[in-house]
């Protein structure tokens, strides 16, 4: 039986905006245990303590090997490459013509003819079809996700972070860790086994005693590596954490997930649409929140109004790069964080539990996702100014919050605004959402982190 293609799907389904916003799926299910103590404790040992995370699971690796690796890669990317090499990384953001974002991913630079990206798999495949269609002379390999993988996964990768990090690191080492530039890798000894480690601050505080490492080697070699972090990290108080700390923690920091992958309209990119496969990442996408438009393309977004602007540097030719020349010199929205308003978040959990009709979407503890891309309605009176993401509670924050994009014109800090809970209509299709009235919720702006 012939495998349907994105383009069918959406032709079959006569609408990109129907399948995204009625997609059955919901959040991406994953191999990744909510907590291994609980949330709460987990969250806290991010600011004071040390916390590890086992990211062996939940993200696609696409690796690609070749003369023409590091070419493919500045070909498609925005970021710069001026520098990049063996143990370089990049968040790596890819573009359609239009300078709208497809995606983002890490890139580790493994080898001088060696790359792989890992994460949600949209940038990942953009650059797999360019490699295929372009004449590069790469080849490429997909470990996909456990959760799609058939097999067994090809590596581990643990991030530890925290004040005590750094600590637990170099006496799993066995001695002191020469200085590593941020988003450099580096070479340790681990459990008698090499492994390699990315330097990122990406959870816990920003300041210098915060430093975090994403460690990771042969999948057989887990285990061990894992057993002698955790022993080290008795000392210094590790905790070993789940998803709920994972992805909360990450909204701690601003991190607003991944954008709708442009991809879904223009003839331009009809060729790619064919060669997607239907049941990939970009088919089963699911796009939730109280944002809604007929139009897919009111959902799609340059990199400059998704906070990563200086991720774009015009000291290569790169696909969309003449569309972002002129997408810089516009207006764009900024990241804030939203700080929800105590007894409104008090008053949905009454309504939604306890009401006898009218309820509002419920509010999942501590993470309150029930779309793999939320786009919540940002007002100011009644005008539209912005754009809420990922939410959630932490008890570092103390107070439910969300990281959202908001026209610069408004972008005060300290500003009301109102954020509408829940979907059109009492609720799309997505099987986790239940009937539920939309609500509004006041928030006020934070322009740096709390």
């Amino acid at each position: 039986m012939t495998r349907e293609s994105l383009e069918a799907k959406i032709q079959r389904i006569g609408d990109p905006i129907r399948m995204l916003r009625h997609s059955p799926h919901g959040p991406y299910k994953m191999k990744y245990p909510p907590v291994h103590s609980n949330w709460q404790e987990e969250q806290q040992a991010i600011r004071k303590t040390a916390v590890l995370f086992d990211q062996s699971h939940h993200m696609t690796d696409v690796y690609f090997r070749g003369p023409d690796v590091t070419r493919l890669l500045s070909e498609t990317g925005t970021n710069s490459f001026a520098t990049y090499g063996r143990d370089k990384a990049k968040h790596m953001v890819v573009c359609n013509p239009d300078g709208l974002m497809i995606g983002t991913a890490v890139l580790f630079g493994l080898e001088k003819e060696e790359a792989v990206l890992v994460g949600p798999a949209g940038a990942a495949n953009w650059v797999q079809y360019q490699a295929e269609t372009g004449g590069y002379d790469v080849e490429v390999h997909r470990d996909e996700r456990t959760e799609d993988n058939p097999g067994r996964r090809r590596v581990f990768r643990y991030e530890i972070g925290g004040p005590q990090a750094w600590n637990i690191l170099e006496k799993v080492n066995g001695g002191p860790i020469p200085p590593v530039k941020f988003f450099t890798m580096t070479e340790l000894t681990i459990a008698g086994h090499p492994v390699r480690g990315l330097f990122h601050t990406v959870i816990g505080d920003p300041g210098s005693d915060s430093k975090g490492m994403e460690i990771f080697g042969p999948v057989e070699h887990g285990p061990a590596v894992l057993d002698a972090l955790l022993t080290a990290g008795e000392e210094f108080g590790l905790v070993r954490a789940g998803g709920l700390a994972y992805y909360s923690g990450s909204i701690e920091t601003g991190y607003p997930a991944q954008p709708t992958p442009a991809i879904y309209t223009g003839e331009w990119l009809k060729a790619y649409r064919e060669w997607l496969p239907g049941d990939w990442y970009e088919g089963k996408l699911s796009v939730g929140g109280s944002y809604a438009s007929d139009d897919v393309e009111d959902y799609y977004v340059s990199p400059y109004d998704f906070g990563y602007g200086h991720l774009v540097r015009f000291d290569h030719d790169f696909i969309g790069r003449e569309a972002l020349e002129e997408h810089a010199t516009r207006p764009h929205r900024k990241k804030v964080w939203l700080i929800w308003n105590d007894d409104d978040v008090v008053d949905i959990y009454r309504r939604s539990l306890f009401a006898t009709k009218d309820r509002p979407k419920y509010l999942d503890t501590p993470l309150g996702r029930y779309a793999r891309v939320h786009h919540d309605a940002v007002l100011a009176g009644d005008r539209l100014v912005g754009i809420s993401t990922q939410c959630t509670y932490t008890v570092n924050f103390g107070s439910w919050f969300s990281a959202a994009f908001v026209d610069e014109a408004d972008a005060k800090d300290g500003a009301d605004v109102t954020l509408l809970w829940g979907e059109e209509n009492g609720g799309t299709a997505k099987r986790n959402v239940e009937p539920h009235v939309q609500t509004p919720i006041r928030a006020t702006i934070r322009t740096s982190r709390p």
